[in-house]
């Protein structure tokens, strides 16, 4: 596989996917943290870091701003709340079956440029979509498409992202480096919905301005890309074939006692506990007797916490301590969903739900910390791209869990996806301990 313009690696390193910026910070020469910012955000001191990671909040605030604005526009154009899942599904279908694919290229091809090419497709999306809005044509199975598009590009820029930041980081700070990426896009969450808010009520934007915003964000994310060095891929990258390397992917993760344990573990919570957004409206309207419009405080909640957890625990990405705060954040989640079935108000329910983004938040934050550290630069897309699959798989989960809460209740619902999770959270992390040993 040709690169992007540099060399390889000088004599006597191992091949991997590194840019020029790793052979700057040394394990030895991380400066040493003085205070509390410094140590929650210490990979921010590495500058071409620093660079992605200001570039990778432009596009996470586009990507939960789509979240918003693709579900409007799809019940405005059919009036159906089967609509809405279809755009959904559709994009979680394209990341489900291009995911691990993504990840095989990511370890592949040099991984700024797939960034790049990622980023300019999705925005050419969004700028169509806009356009057909604009010009009053657009059409649900129109919608459904660019969805699938863009839920592709995410199977290829999530991984590559991910594993770009390993090759921009010492090993020294990795962890932390991956604690701090998870701060941007918890911090997206809480923002992307607000500006979508905004720009849809604004007079003159409307869902066609919000679609034009986000192809510009994109945009911009994309073009401080340059500022980053080129990728050097691997020697022997291309010396099999895509799916083989998927293969290898797979089976370097399972022949890892440790690394499998923890993929594991963190497929087992999302599948389990993040459907806990299907029956949320249903909990307000049935349960509680509000308007289920009002959803949108228990999402903030959630995402307050996210963003607290993910702060805090960024700090402790590198450390020993970080494997047993990451199966804590996990308990907590559990524990908080069975806290929000309980909830016998709005008020309490509110509380809950910021827990819930606390353990939830502070979880994923942490996940890719503790993965990145048992996995080689080699198979560093493979293996982020079975993290991606946990979430697109997630979204399947939505029909059982809405139909168990038809059948028996949206308190029961969320009483039996808490208590799974804490059983997954002890039986794993007991599994993990073991292992430490």
């Amino acid at each position: 596989m040709e690169s992007d313009g540099f060399a390889a690696p000088p004599t006597g390193e191992e091949p991997g996917n590194r840019t020029e910026a790793t052979h700057c910070p040394k394990r030895d020469t991380v400066p040493r943290v003085k205070n509390w910012f410094d140590s929650t955000f210490a990979s921010l001191e590495v500058p071409h870091f620093r660079i992605l990671w200001f570039g990778t909040i432009f596009s996470f605030i586009a990507f939960f701003m789509s979240m918003i604005v693709q579900s409007v526009v799809a019940f405005e154009l059919s009036g159906t709340n089967t609509a809405v899942g279809s755009v959904v599904a559709a994009q979680g279908a394209a990341m489900a079956s291009f995911g691990s694919i993504g990840g095989a290229v990511a370890d592949r091809w040099p991984k700024r440029r797939l960034i790049v090419i990622c980023q300019i497709l999705t925005a050419l999306v969004l700028t169509a979509v806009g356009l057909l809005l604009a010009a009053d044509r657009l059409r649900l199975e129109m919608l459904v498409v660019g969805a699938f598009i863009m839920g592709m590009s995410f199977a290829f820029m999530g991984p590559a992202r991910q594993s770009l930041v390993a090759d921009l980081v010492p090993e020294a700070r990795l962890g932390n480096a991956m604690a701090v990426t998870m701060i941007a896009n918890t911090a997206s969450r809480v923002l992307g919905p607000v500006v979508a808010g905004l720009l849809l009520s604004a007079p003159g934007f409307g869902s066609k301005g919000a679609y034009f915003a986000m192809a510009a964000l994109y945009t911009i994310s994309a073009a401080s890309m340059v500022l980053i060095p080129k990728s050097i891929v691997r020697p022997t990258a291309s010396d099999i074939s895509v799916f083989s390397s998927v293969i290898e992917g797979f089976v370097y993760v399972w022949g890892n006692t440790h690394l499998r344990l923890l993929v594991v573990f963190f497929a087992a919570v999302i599948f389990v506990g993040f459907p806990h957004v299907t029956v949320l409206p249903g909990l307000l309207e049935n349960v509680h007797r509000i308007d289920s419009a009002m959803v949108s405080r228990l999402f903030l909640a959630s995402a307050v916490g996210a963003l607290i957890s993910s702060v805090f625990v960024a700090r402790f990405a590198d450390s020993p301590r970080a494997l047993m705060i990451y199966t804590l954040m996990a308990a907590c989640f559990g524990v908080s969903l069975v806290g929000l079935a309980f909830a016998d108000n709005m008020e309490l329910a509110t509380w809950a739900m910021l827990f819930v983004g606390i353990g939830s938040g502070g979880f994923q934050a942490l996940n890719n910390a503790v993965i990145a550290r048992e996995t080689e630069p080699a198979y560093m897309g493979r293996v982020m791209s079975l993290t991606m699959l946990a979430f697109a798989g997630f979204g399947l989960m939505a029909l059982p869990v809405g139909a168990l809460a038809d059948r028996f209740g949206e308190q029961n619902a969320l009483t039996v996806l808490g208590v799974v999770v804490m059983l997954t959270t002890w039986g794993m992390g007991s599994a993990l301990s073991r292992r430490l040993r």
